[in-house]
Parts: C-alpha cells; structure tokens; sequence
C-alpha cells in the first residue's frame, strides 16, 4: 500500500462546501506531514485520511445541532473535533487533549487554518468536573462506551449530548454501558446512523442525553 496522500474523493467537496474545502485540504496535508512524522498517525493511515478520517468525521455534523459549544475528549488528532471546526464555523470548539506533543500539533494546526471557533486545552476530562459546562461532547476512539460516560457526562449542561463514534461492536457497547447510563443520569441513549451516501459504511455514532446524576437528585431533596 502507497503512504501517499491521495486525492481527495469526489464527495469531498460536497461535504467540505464553501471555504471549508481548502481547509480540509490544508488539514490533510497536515495530517500526512507533521501529523505522521510526530506519531499522531500511523504512515499506513495516509491513503486513507479522506475516506476513513475526514470524511467520517465531517458527516458527525450531521447530528450535532447548531450554534452550540463542543467538547472534544481526547482530541489526539483532531478528530473529529478539527474537522467539525472545519465544517461546522456556526459551532464553538474545545480540544480537550492530556499529551503535549499532541496539544503543540493541534494549537500549530488551528493557526495554520486559521480557525477562529476552537480553542486546545491541554488536560483531562476528569479534571474540568465541576469547572467547565458544554452543550456537546464528541469522542472517537478514546475508551469503551462505559468509562467514557463517566469522563463525559459531568461535563453536559441537563440535556447536553454526547455522540460517541463507535464502530462494528456500538451496539453491544451500548448493552454493556447500561447500567452506568443509570448511574450517570442518562436520559436517553440510542444508535444513530450518520453519512448515508458519503461514507460507506455510513458511521454509526452512540448518543446520549445527558440528565441529572442520581447523587445530584439526591441532594436537591435535602435543599
């Protein structure tokens, strides 16, 4: 298999509209580079950073809704978080990323594309409990669906979402997680299916709804 970055697909440019293409085409170089030589992503990755990459991540636009503040957990790379900054300029971006070396690639890339909606944090979800609120948190490939409940929900305001990009094993992850959706005060949780007609297979995202953690219930009652 060739490292090389290939060309971008046709539907590249139907999903990356406007301004957002050059940006896209920026980003990928950035990834084959710099991103590859710093261990971010693997050489054997480039020839599919358009389809399995980009396009997968931009097509999670499809679910989130508008004009509102997303957390990316474990940004590494910045996907999806980059790329939804990228497609998505209506929405405000952090780049929650505990590694130097990857918050110094993301902070370089977000000048380097000149994105005025996202800022790179370097720290842990677990860390921010208690200190920032979102509307929406993404994740791809961060922890099982379980342990990234519990890093993710304390960071949602009451009816914030969490869209978790999962891939073959989604729903059983989601079976599995059922008991720590309880704990957590999951409102809702479902499978959704986004990128019909962009990416095949479409991506399969896991959303939760974000409620009232029991303990938090708990001390209402007493107030």
């Amino acid at each position: 298999m060739s490292d090389e970055l290939p060309p971008p697909p046709d539907i590249a440019r139907e999903v990356f509209a406007g301004e957002a293409w050059d940006q896209a085409r920026q980003f990928a170089g950035l990834l084959a580079g710099p991103g590859v030589v710093r261990g971010l992503l693997g050489p054997r990755e480039v020839p599919r950073i358009w389809d399995r990459h980009l396009l997968n991540c931009a097509v999670v636009a499809e679910a989130v809704p508008r004009d509102v503040h997303l957390v990316d957990i474990g940004s590494g790379a910045g996907l999806p978080g980059l790329v939804l900054a990228i497609v998505r300029p209506d929405l405000t971006i952090t780049l929650l990323e505990p590694l130097l070396r990857r918050t110094v690639f993301l902070e370089e890339c977000v000048a380097e594309l000149k994105l005025d909606n996202v800022e790179v944090l370097r720290g842990r979800a677990e860390e921010l409990k208690g200190k920032r609120v979102f509307d929406v948190a993404s994740a791809r490939a961060v922890a099982p669906l379980d342990r990234l409940l519990t890093w993710a929900m304390p960071l949602l305001r009451e009816g914030g979402e969490l869209f978790a990009m999962k891939g073959e094993r989604a729903a059983e992850e989601l079976a599995e997680a059922e008991a720590r959706l309880k704990a957590v005060g999951a409102r809702t949780a479902e499978l959704v299916t986004v990128g019909r007609g962009k990416v095949e297979p479409p991506a399969t995202l896991v959303r939760v709804v974000a409620g009232r953690a029991p303990e938090q219930k708990r001390r209402r009652r007493r107030r």
